[in-house]
């Protein structure tokens, strides 16, 4: 049998993963993604919240014997959960346990000199505090400041993202509002602008605000084939021309900028953070 001919290796079978919480299980997903990330392996993964009672955690427990019996290996458990009868009730379960709550909690409290609370999804019981209500007020207005929807109130906005269309302004407007309660209205350079060499003239007041994106042109080009296969819009070259003119007017006009190409939107984020330094908190 030649090279060639020899079948491909069979894919390593994917270990499963539970994400514990008597909460929403947003911390321990977060949290065990960015661990699992390190490992080049795959994950089958199943996040088990609002685990806060006995039953519950009873369930939870038999939920992941299972996996464990039909894997023939143990889960990967990263838990959350609060209350220490909780906890013990899952450490019962034939996994390897990670307990992020137990591990950070007790060395703070000795740090600190004091217990902690001990509150069940106290993390996410925030619908009456103020970052939360500033929250939902960067969501209404990057949403109503979407694609250059509106010029009203730029004045309240902490950043305004410019860019090609398709270059990922309208998911990191979103993301800056709803983790960092930041203001982002997003405004698509477009032909016309690159005619007249210069910004939307509703844009100059506020420039100190503008922050760009850009994107190599074959990537543009296979993000809009998606949206409208086989337009002008799409095709390579107009996307070369639209790319280089932005760039050539935000380096003209002093504008900082990144291109998203290879950059998840976290990183986006992270980077904008720290170039606009919003007044709020440090990033």
């Amino acid at each position: 049998m030649t090279q060639e001919q020899r079948p491909a290796p069979l894919p390593a079978a994917a270990r499963t993963v539970f994400f514990v919480s008597d909460g929403t299980g947003i911390t321990a997903e977060t949290f065990g993604h960015s661990v699992l990330s390190q490992f080049d392996l795959r994950f089958r993964q199943i996040r088990l919240p609002f685990i806060d009672t006995l039953d519950k955690a009873y369930e939870a427990v038999r939920k992941i014997n299972e996996a464990a019996a039909a894997d023939g290996q143990r889960p990967i458990i990263f838990s959350t959960l609060v209350k220490t009868e909780l906890s013990e009730m899952i450490r019962r379960a034939n996994g390897m346990h990670m307990d992020l709550i137990q591990t950070f909690v007790a060395p703070l409290e000795q740090e600190l000199g004091v217990k902690s609370t001990h509150t069940i999804g106290r993390s996410h019981n925030i619908v009456d505090s103020e970052e939360y209500k500033n929250r939902i007020e960067a969501i209404n207005f990057s949403l109503a400041h979407d694609d250059g929807q509106s010029h009203k109130n730029l004045a309240s906005a902490d950043v305004i993202l410019v860019g090609v269309s398709r270059s990922g302004k309208t998911p990191t407007s979103l993301y800056l509002a709803m983790q960092y309660g930041i203001k982002a209205a997003n405004y698509p350079l477009i032909p016309d602008d690159f005619e007249r060499g210069k910004l939307p003239s509703s844009l100059y007041a506020f420039k100190p605000k503008i922050f760009g994106l850009s994107i190599t042109p074959e990537r543009l080009s296979e993000i809009r084939h998606e949206r409208r296969a086989g337009s002008k819009y799409a095709s390579i070259e107009n996307c070369r021309y639209e790319v280089n003119e932005a760039e050539m007017m935000m380096k003209r006009e002093g504008i900082r900028w990144l291109s998203s190409t290879t950059k998840s939107i976290e990183e986006i984020s992270t980077t904008i953070l720290q170039e606009i330094k919003p007044n709020r908190r440090e990033y």
